[in-house]
């Protein structure tokens, strides 16, 4: 077995991460509103979820999502 070879990871790169990140503070976000039955709130959570998945798309597309450009694997 060869060691030269890095192994991308799945999903271990700066979009990803950035992603998930924006996501879990939508959802947190989101289930304090919808306990205290603050539906707008709710709802520009829910938009700001969709916006954690575009600029996961965007900086993917920038070149910092795995095998992109500007990512660098780290070794386990």
């Amino acid at each position: 077995m060869s060691t030269d070879s890095v192994e991308p990871g799945h999903g271990h790169s700066p979009a990803a991460w950035t992603a998930v990140i924006i996501m879990l503070i939508a959802f947190t976000i989101g289930a304090v509103a919808f306990y205290f039955s603050a539906a707008v709130i709710v709802w520009a959570s829910a938009g700001l979820a969709v916006i954690g998945l575009i600029v996961g798309w965007i900086m993917k597309r920038a070149g910092y999502g795995v095998g992109g450009d500007k990512y660098t694997p780290k070794g386990h």
